[in-house]
C-alpha cells in the first residue's frame, strides 16, 4: 500500500466553534472524498483522509482566505505524510501538466526529487 492512499485520522477538538461558515468547510471538505463526522456528542470531530485528500483539504482551506480555517490547514499539514518518489511519481502521471513549482507546493517535496520526477516524466 503506498502513502497516498493511506489513511489518517484527525481529531478536531471545537471544530465548528473554531471557524466562521462551519457548514461551507464541512462541504468543502466532504467534496474531497475524506469523511467528516461527530464523535459521539461531544464538539470534537474526526477527520479520516488519505494523502491526498489532505493535500486537496489543505489547498482549499488555504485558497479560501478564511482566517478562521487556516488552524486546520495547519494541523494537517504538521501531520501530514511525506511521499515517496514512486507517490510523487505517481501524482505527477495524474497531473501532466504539473510544474516543478505546483508540485513542491502540493506535496512539500525537496526540489531536487520534484526535479527527479518530472524529469523522468519527459523521458518515458
Amino acid at each position: 500500500m503506498n502513502a497516498l492512499s493511506d489513511v489518517q485520522k484527525f481529531l478536531l477538538n471545537s471544530f465548528v466553534r473554531r471557524v466562521a461558515k462551519a457548514d461551507t468547510l464541512k462541504d468543502k471538505i466532504r467534496s474531497t472524498g475524506a469523511v467528516l463526522s461527530r464523535k459521539g456528542r461531544s464538539r470534537n470531530w474526526y477527520l479520516e483522509a488519505d494523502s491526498r485528500q489532505i493535500l486537496a483539504i489543505i489547498n482549499i482551506v488555504e485558497s479560501a482566505g478564511e482566517e478562521s480555517w487556516f488552524w486546520l490547514s495547519k494541523k494537517l499539514s504538521e501531520n501530514k505524510q511525506t511521499l515517496s518518489y514512486e507517490d510523487l511519481l505517481q501524482l505527477a502521471r495524474e497531473l501532466p501538466n504539473i510544474t516543478l513549482k505546483k508540485l513542491i507546493a502540493m506535496t512539500d517535496c525537496k526540489l531536487v526529487d520534484a526535479r527527479k520526477v518530472l524529469d523522468c516524466l519527459e523521458w518515458e
